[in-house]
């Protein structure tokens, strides 16, 4: 969670970064191609174990096994998919003929958008969180309204509180679409508390409440984000369109990240027609007898396969977005790039991390007040995610992961940053050979950075044959041909990073 200055990178010979590149490209396909053999080669048994649906592509099954994709998918072909549609239209027709309205009309159909699919009852939760936090925020008492929040967060975990909202609907489906509509909601709820907390008194109470309705029942961000601040919507809702620019960014800019949109699916749905990772993830047998290969090619699929996933996810509600002018946090980073856990909260969900620097990290001192309170802040920061994604078992060995590593790579940096180390790699280095060292131990970071991912992904067991196989069982054979591949990796990411766009 800490921010750190950007570092000038010294060009290496381009022959050098051209054999990074070659490796970087070449071990990926390799370790996919593996874990393609084995899941066609084990296909019969992962059906029989894990029922494989009917593919898409002929000749090929489809792995369903990841909940959170085959959710999604699924809603979007009953309703949301056609609600944002929708949202697209009524926006475009308000922001041409009654632009002064058009916040108004976008939050009444946020609204009925929500009700047709949570049903009365689902809404009526989310209105009694609401008006429960907005009640307590006009107290002005940061305190107060964090615990009224996190109360409220955590009547998702009782039990018969679940049962009655279950018996609300039909599916487990549509009461899981609950949970992320409270879930996510929380956060704007937060925001909204935390900067009302901040403002002056007045006496715009009926104002803001109506801007925190709006806020709430933004359609294209309701169910699951990106997650942008209230003071950020407010004030980006209020600005007002010159018609040429939204003439000119309409249909061009709708036509290519649609397109843009759809081939990310496309290949969300190919990996999942041809690498059955999410099945062999999740049985512990075919964990034990995937090749070296194909277990490296099955961490890479997974973590690639969760990138292109919110790129699908995030992209068309902040394509919706900006096209109602307002600027949703750019989308995740590819994450074969990134060497490092600092680099995989700041840009893979970059939403949920300017909230969390404002909303938490900041205010309890952050990097200004000394080591102790960065350390505190920083695991507060996680621990509050932890709890926001469910608090089980294996999101806290996540969290603890990358506490540990966010504080293990700011020491570093902080100990050869220091007068007396830097001035002796200085002096005995070159600027080139300085950069090799800082790849060859951000290979060990990215490694870390992969075995958090795995548990986060796909639980403790995942972490745990992923480290018994690479580092207990292959330490000479296994994790040094790894490292080397990951050294390829970090320089890579090092020469991207170094040429922001």
């Amino acid at each position: 969670m800490t921010s750190t200055p950007k570092v000038q990178l010294v060009p290496l010979p381009w022959a050098e970064l051209l054999l990074y590149w070659l490796l970087s490209f070449g071990s990926h396909l390799y370790s996919f191609y593996e874990l393609y053999r084995f899941s066609r080669e084990h296909e019969a048994g992962l059906n029989r174990e894990l029922h494989l649906e009917k593919g898409l592509i002929g000749g090929f099954k489809r792995d369903a096994a990841d909940f959170e994709w085959t959710f999604w998918t699924e809603w979007a072909k009953k309703s949301l998919l056609w609600t944002l549609i929708g949202h697209g239209v009524i926006s475009r027709l308000c922001s041409i003929f009654y632009p002064q309205f058009r916040a108004a009309v976008l939050t009444v159909y946020g609204f009925l958008a929500a009700s047709s699919v949570l049903g009365l009852k689902g809404v009526g939760v989310l209105l009694l969180h609401l008006a429960l936090s907005f009640t307590v925020a006009q107290l002005k008492r940061p305190a107060l309204s964090w615990t009224c929040n996190l109360l409220l967060l955590c009547t998702l975990h009782i039990r018969p509180l679940q049962e009655i909202q279950r018996g609300w609907y039909d599916s487990e489906e549509e009461y899981y679409l609950l949970l992320f509509s409270v879930a996510v909601g929380s956060l704007r709820l937060i925001s909204f508390s935390l900067e009302h907390c901040c403002r002056p008194s007045g006496r715009d109470g009926a104002l803001q409440l109506c801007w925190l309705f709006s806020y709430a029942f933004y359609h294209p961000f309701f169910y699951n984000g990106p997650i942008v601040t209230y003071n950020d919507y407010v004030e980006q809702m209020q600005r007002p369109a010159e018609e040429s620019d939204r003439l000119k960014l309409g249909f061009r800019y709708l036509l290519l990240r649609s397109g843009r949109i759809l081939i990310w699916w496309c290949i969300a749905e190919y990996m999942i027609h041809v690498m059955y990772m999410h099945s062999i993830q999740s049985n512990e047998t075919f964990l034990e007898i995937l090749p070296p290969w194909a277990l490296g090619g099955l961490a890479l699929a997974l973590v690639q396969f969760f990138f292109v996933k919110y790129l699908v996810l995030f992209g068309l509600p902040s394509m919706l977005a900006t096209l109602d002018q307002l600027v949703p946090p750019n989308l995740p980073r590819c994450v074969s790039i990134m060497y490092s856990f600092t680099g995989m909260w700041r840009h893979f969900d970059k939403g949920l991390y300017r909230w969390l620097l404002r909303y938490i990290y900041v205010p309890l001192g952050g990097s200004h007040h000394g080591v102790h309170y960065k350390m505190l802040s920083t695991a507060l920061a996680f621990g509050f995610v932890c709890l926001w994604h469910g608090g089980h078992d294996y999101l806290q060995y996540w969290a603890l992961m990358n506490w540990l590593g966010v504080l293990m790579e700011t020491g570093l940096k902080a100990l050869f940053g220091s007068a007396l180390v830097y001035s002796f790699f200085e002096r005995h280095f070159s600027a080139a050979t300085r950069r090799r060292c800082a790849a060859f131990l951000l290979a060990f970071s990215t490694a870390m950075l992969i075995l958090s991912n795995l548990v986060f992904l796909g639980g403790i067991h995942v972490g745990r044959i992923f480290w018994k196989r690479v580092f207990l069982q292959g330490w000479s054979t296994v994790a040094p041909p790894m490292l080397a591949f990951l050294y390829c990796f970090a320089q890579v990411g090092l020469e991207w990073t170094s040429h922001p766009s």
